[in-house]
């Protein structure tokens, strides 16, 4: 791990509501329960399509740590750390961003459409490299997202791809509750996994 400090956990969900047996609930309580300082951002009650009220929920939190940071992102919170990333500055050791929607392309009926997304700001996807490692956990057959354009967007910020198989969404809805091999990517991280490094667990 790179310094000395045990760097601080923070788990960035989607837009959905709390749900107990979502991978990132029962990361959070088992690292926790390990002594581990973690911050779970809140889910929004008002305006929970707009980008920027995720961003400032994520600012929020981000300014109270003075510690590193490891961030664990699902979903869209994945797209609210890329945008966070684009404005803001913290000593983010690392980043797990597990499959990331594509907001480039429509999603399945019942998600925003192209033009909510677009008029809420999540669109344009910021392209650039993220500041900081990161490792992008993607399904190949998740429907928010083709591994193609995920493994694109990958590459485009500079992050380390792993292929979790046919997951869906990594999510309850898709027959996945506990993910072990989330805390197994955040050790990776915080070891100071980097490009060099063999591939991480999957």
């Amino acid at each position: 791990m790179t310094g000395t400090t045990v760097p601080t956990i923070v788990i960035v969900p989607g837009m959905r509501e709390h749900v107990e047996d979502h991978w990132q609930t029962v990361l959070a309580k088992r690292l926790g329960d390990a002594g581990r300082t973690v911050h779970t951002i809140p889910p929004l009650v008002r305006n929970r399509l707009s980008r920027d009220a995720h961003v400032a929920n994520l600012v929020e939190v981000m300014v109270q740590i003075t510690a590193p940071v490891i961030i664990v992102a699902h979903s869209a919170g994945v797209m609210t750390t890329v945008q966070w990333a684009q404005w803001h500055d913290a000593d983010v050791r690392g980043a797990l961003l597990a499959t990331p929607p594509d907001f480039g392309t429509p999603l399945p009926g019942g998600y925003p459409t192209p033009d909510e997304l677009a008029t809420h700001g999540w669109t344009p996807v910021p392209r650039k490299p993220l500041p900081f490692p990161s490792i992008v956990a993607a399904s190949s057959n998740d429907p928010l997202g083709s591994a193609g354009r995920v493994a694109e967007l990958a590459r485009e910020w500079g992050s380390r791809l792993v292929e979790l198989g046919p997951v869906g969404h990594l999510n309850p809805a898709s027959g996945h509750g506990p993910w072990p091999p989330a805390e197994e990517l955040v050790e990776v991280l915080e070891r100071g996994w980097g490009h060099t490094a063999p591939q991480p667990p999957a």
